[in-house]
């Protein structure tokens, strides 16, 4: 596969939402979430579409305050593009977007890719016990 093949793009009018809904109400993080929340969920937050061949296979998105802290979710290659090191070229783009640059702590949840956001400088968060969370019920 030729690294022109692929394109990365911030314009959400790109998004195939259809696609990003799908993958994430099967994922282990996000299932259950509805059309509607994924859509709410976009238009308030960075986001970024992986496209091969004008094919999106990849997507991430990022909410923030632009100064204290960004939290990286959502982010997928699609089942059959993983292993050609596309979540790479992604989290390369994510990282590096100019509006991010003056973060000063980052974070994300993940049960099984530690290794992959390890190559980027992310590591376990020091007293966890400090954090907490709350779920509204519906």
């Amino acid at each position: 596969m030729k690294e022109e093949d692929i394109a990365i793009s911030t314009d959400k009018n790109k998004l195939d939402v259809k696609l990003i809904h799908e993958f994430l109400t099967k994922s282990y993080w996000a299932e259950g979430r509805t059309f509607e929340q994924v859509k709410v969920s976009i238009e308030n937050s960075l986001c970024w579409g992986m496209y091969l061949n004008d094919e999106q296979i990849g997507f991430a998105r990022v909410l923030t305050d632009g100064t204290v802290v960004a939290y990286l979710m959502d982010v997928f290659i699609t089942d059959k593009h993983r292993g050609k090191g596309y979540s790479k070229m992604l989290l390369n783009e994510v990282l590096a977007h100019k509006d991010l640059q003056s973060v000063g702590k980052w974070v994300l949840a993940t049960k099984d890719a530690h290794d992959l956001y390890r190559q980027y400088g992310f590591d376990m968060i020091e007293n966890p016990e400090r954090l907490m969370s709350r779920t509204n019920k519906k």
